[in-house]
């Protein structure tokens, strides 16, 4: 059994993720304020009180046994050594926009060598060497769709469970333009969808919590 001897905003989110559930669920689980939910994922170094503590070590030791392996594996790779990369390399960094236009949200869908042979996802691409996380957010999703976004929020950052990839996750508001298929060499398709139906593209337990949250928030 893995131990916990203190709390912290990051090992909260970490449960909630090994959990699969989403910030009100986590909140409603916990019998706590969503609020405090949030202010976990906002500031990932803060210490909950000593009654969240044990209240934490509780809902741990009754989770199902399948939650607290995946909790294992996410605490495994988040203590892992930060900087694995060979000296004078930069880690792969991804910047991905949540693109929301009233009640949508900007999805594009990928050319995919599984079995499905496509993968529905947000706009994304790679950070550059010394380049900001913001200007690749909104750079990306303009080559990629035709649509001008501005970023409104940093939602915080993860590696990915599928690809290992860090990647750092913006809200952004939409500005101009239609949504076009304008990389037709990784993507298929570019469109609009109501934010409540992203799940239906993307597994739910993929996509990172406070994405959920700020869909939900949007609303």
């Amino acid at each position: 059994m893995d131990v916990i001897e203190r709390w912290s905003g990051r090992y909260a989110c970490l449960l909630q993720s090994a959990l699969r559930l989403g910030n009100e669920q986590f909140a409603a689980h916990l019998g706590i304020a969503v609020r405090t939910v949030a202010a976990w994922h906002s500031d990932a170094s803060v210490v909950p009180r000593r009654e969240m503590q044990q209240l934490l070590d509780t809902v741990y030791e009754q989770a199902p046994p399948a939650a607290r392996q995946r909790f294992a594996l996410l605490l495994a790779k988040d203590q892992a050594p930060a900087d694995s990369t060979p000296p004078g390399a930069q880690a792969l960094r991804v910047a991905i926009a949540v693109v929301v236009r009233d009640s949508d949200a900007l999805l594009v869908c990928r050319r995919d060598d599984g079995a499905a042979g496509i993968t529905w996802q947000f706009p994304a691409g790679v950070i550059k060497p010394g380049g900001k996380a913001e200007t690749a957010t909104v750079r990306e999703t303009l080559d990629e769709t035709g649509v001008h976004c501005a970023v409104r929020q940093h939602l915080g950052n993860r590696l990915h469970p599928v690809t290992g990839v860090l990647c750092e996750y913006f809200l952004c508001e939409y500005l101009a333009g239609e949504a076009t298929n304008s990389d037709a060499a990784e993507n298929i398709d570019a469109m609009w969808v109501p934010r409540n139906a992203v799940p239906r593209f993307i597994p739910v337990d993929t996509i990172f919590t406070p994405i959920l949250a700020a869909l939900e928030e949007q609303t």
